[in-house]
């Protein structure tokens, strides 16, 4: 089998773009950085308390109440709370996220709620989350796809990537989040963001790509030896002749099995 340089070349031209294996478990840390996934599996997450769920008005409620103490737009913070617990202020996530703004004790812990018990509560969670997602707002300067990811990546992989975070579980989320904020009334502009997600699939999507072929691929295929084709005065490019009757100045041939 012959292959054309030419042709070979364009097949193994690395994408410039570095990714971050969208394949890995995303999970937050205290911090809220995606870095520590790999929490050791006998971590004890807190049980969920026996007593009645509020409802999603109730929810309603109390996300428009808390939302406008604290100077949020109501819209986002439903956004978040859809896409985090599905409204269950019960809920406690693989990485332990408690209740329905899906938050890490530790990180609930910078807003003053030391107790993880304290996190099943509907209106604690809430206040800590809205309070954590106005924090952001200021630090990205009302920046909603950045505030997004930061929310679910965790700001430490949004700086480190310049906003290019090309985690799947982050770029559903933030997809879903936004989709979730124009339903809810949100106005802010979110069209760029949504774009960018996108943008970063595509990129992500490449990158796992390479990953397989570097995985399945046979190296012995890439064994190939190269053989003029022409005379050795016509090797120099500038005097190779272009045209149909011409000839590629090298082919490649792959190399017979010892």
């Amino acid at each position: 089998m012959k292959l054309l340089v030419g042709t070979l070349a364009l097949l193994l031209v690395p994408v410039a773009w570095a990714t971050t294996d969208p394949s890995q478990p995303v999970a937050k840390s205290p911090s809220g950085d995606a870095a520590s996934a790999n929490a050791p599996a006998s971590r004890a997450f807190p049980a969920p308390p026996s007593s009645p769920k509020p409802s999603r008005g109730q929810i309603n409620a109390l996300v428009k109440r808390v939302s406008r103490q604290y100077g949020v737009e109501e819209a986002l913070v439903r956004a978040v709370v859809a896409a985090e617990s599905g409204y269950d202020a019960h809920a406690v996530s693989h990485a332990g996220a408690v209740g329905l703004m899906q938050l890490m004790p530790a990180t609930a812990a910078d807003y003053g709620v030391r107790s993880v018990r304290a996190l099943f509560d509907a209106e604690t969670n809430l206040r800590a989350g809205t309070r954590h997602l106005r924090r952001l707002l200021r630090k990205y300067g009302n920046d909603y796809g950045r505030v997004i990811m930061a929310y679910n990546a965790g700001e430490g992989v949004v700086d480190r990537t310049n906003s290019r975070v090309t985690y799947r579980e982050t770029l559903n989320y933030t997809e879903a989040v936004i989709k979730n904020y124009r339903r809810y009334g949100g106005k802010a502009p979110t069209q760029a963001a949504l774009n960018q997600v996108y943008a970063l699939r595509r990129v992500s999507s490449a990158g796992q790509a390479r990953r397989l072929m570097k995985k399945f691929l046979d190296p012995s295929l890439l064994s190939l030896k190269v053989k003029p084709t022409l005379d050795a005065r016509f090797l120099s490019p500038s005097l190779h002749e272009v045209g149909p009757e011409s000839r590629p100045m090298f082919e490649l041939e792959a190399k017979s099995a010892p």
